[in-house]
């Protein structure tokens, strides 16, 4: 899956002039965490986050008073705080490059600019978690189940014949051969389907278990992510 078709296109910007006041006012208005900052051609320059604006505005302990804390805030300048060595994304590049550079860089979202290095987008980790939501086809509910399956052609389609034979279908396959997630030679897999009739479901589990190393069997409720939902007050 590409950046382009995950991040988002409006983008809230500032450009290096503004006041680290009002930069603060967007971000609180638009409840966003990072600020990108364009020059007048909308080229990338820089970007300014929550850190950096916490990190600049005068400590609790300070003596200034509120009028002179005011005054500082909107002397001091978006340039003069903001990060110019930043890490970025193309739009033809993937998600999985992108959730790359955010761990490797320990940050939380990443400019996506073109080939003239213009600003076209944003794509933070909450667009990740969508992509991960997506490809896992969590929201369809139903039953996942884990396998440790031999690094062979053939064996993740045996395993998910069984499922489609007691009447499972196919909603997502994910495997891995990391070294610290499956023993040499196997590979750990993740089947996920549709729901089965309760009487149907044991069966396929023991011969599921019968034929294969099962690593776990999970079941998930769109209905108890509802009555887990934080209500926030506004």
């Amino acid at each position: 899956m590409l950046v382009q078709g995950w991040m988002t296109k409006e983008v809230s910007t500032v450009n290096e002039d503004v006041s680290i006041m009002k930069a603060s006012i967007i971000m609180k208005e638009k409840r966003i965490h990072s600020l990108p900052v364009v020059d007048e051609n909308g080229k990338l320059i820089g970007i300014i986050t929550d850190t950096d604006l916490r990190d600049a505005s005068p400590s609790k302990a300070t003596t200034l008073d509120v009028y002179e804390l005011n005054y500082l805030l909107s002397s001091m300048k978006v340039r003069d705080i903001m990060t110019k060595d930043l890490a970025y994304v193309r739009p033809d590049e993937t998600v999985e490059f992108a959730a790359i550079l955010m761990l490797e860089n320990k940050i939380s979202a990443l400019p996506v600019i073109n080939d003239r290095d213009v600003l076209i987008g944003i794509i933070t980790q909450t667009d990740i978690f969508k992509v991960l939501l997506n490809i896992t086809g969590v929201y369809t509910g139903g039953i996942q189940f884990a396998f440790s399956l031999e690094d062979r052609p053939g064996s993740i389609k045996e395993a998910a014949d069984v499922i489609r034979s007691y009447g499972g279908r196919i909603v997502s396959i994910l495997s891995t051969s990391a070294e610290e997630t499956a023993e040499e030679g196997r590979r750990n897999v993740y089947i996920r389907c549709s729901a089965i009739e309760e009487d149907k479901l044991r069966d396929l589990v023991n011969t599921l278990e019968d034929r294969f190393i099962v690593l776990y069997s999970s079941r998930e409720s769109m209905e108890e992510v509802e009555k887990r939902r934080v209500r926030i007050a506004v």
